[in-house]
Parts: C-alpha cells; structure tokens; sequence
C-alpha cells in the first residue's frame, strides 16, 4: 500500500498553499496498493513535533481523522472532506486544519491505513478512540511525510 501527494515528495516542504499561510486546504491525495481484504481506510495526518498542551499533552498534534473510507477510494482532492467519518482534531474542529507551526521545523505525518472492517465509532470521536478502534483490525499502512516551517 502507498501514499502520495502530487505537491510534495515524502520527506519535502508541504506547500505553503496547505498551511495557515496559504489557502488552509489539504493537500491532494493519492493511495495505491490497497490489500484486496480491506473493507475500508483510515486517514490519519498529525505533527509529532507539536509543544505539549492541554490540546497536545503527549506532545502529538492531530490535524485531521478520517475513516471509513471507501478502499476503492484512490484519490483524495484538494479541500475535499466529504469522504469518509470524520473525526475531532487537536482543536477540536471536525474537519482538516492545517499545519501551522509555532517556531521551528515540524514533521507531518499522512498516515494511512487499511483495515478488515467498518468501524463503529461516532464522527468527532478522538484520536485515542480511533487508534483503539482500529487495534487488530490493520491489514495494510503507508505514510507520506511533509515538513514545514514558518519562523
């Protein structure tokens, strides 16, 4: 299974365009690869290099959860959400927010994974319910890596 943007190489600068600089989209999307036996995808994209808050008490930002994705889905557009369950991010928003880094050099992690069932979890569930949830059920991952700072 693979993850791909046409906007940026993994381990490349995330355009600007798709931060809180620039338009405040996501960035496109591309899967391939997709194990047969999935019955659906989970999106997942966080900045592990975020300072430790109340809204970040491991240190982890989340930007956007997605999942129950069609596995027949292989392309996520540009400011396209309406694609799956969507959970609630670091800011509590139901929705993609952009990196938009404080000081320094953060690390965004697109991750994807697919998994052997549907799961039944309400949109605006959390990051920690969402890892539990899909806990035995992972058949497949990738994950695409963008960087980007501001200062």
């Amino acid at each position: 299974m693979n993850i791909k943007s046409t906007v940026f190489d993994s381990g490349g600068k995330l355009p600007a365009k798709y931060t809180c600089d620039g338009g405040k989209t996501n960035p496109p999307l591309e899967i391939s690869n997709v194990p047969v036996a999935a019955k659906s995808l989970v999106l997942i994209v966080e900045d592990p290099d975020a300072p430790r808050s109340i809204y970040a008490p491991d240190g982890v930002w989340v930007h956007w959860l997605v999942w129950n994705i069609d596995p027949r889905k292989n392309v996520i557009k540009e400011n396209e959400e309406a694609f799956g369950v969507v959970g609630s991010n670091s800011y509590g928003h139901v929705k993609y927010d952009p990196p938009c880094p404080p000081n320094g050099e953060h690390h965004y992690f697109f991750r994807v994974f697919a998994l052997d069932t549907l799961l039944d979890l309400s949109a605006g569930s959390t990051k920690d319910k969402l890892v539990t949830a899909i806990n035995g059920h992972i058949v497949a991952s990738s994950e695409l890596l963008g960087r980007y700072s501001r200062y």
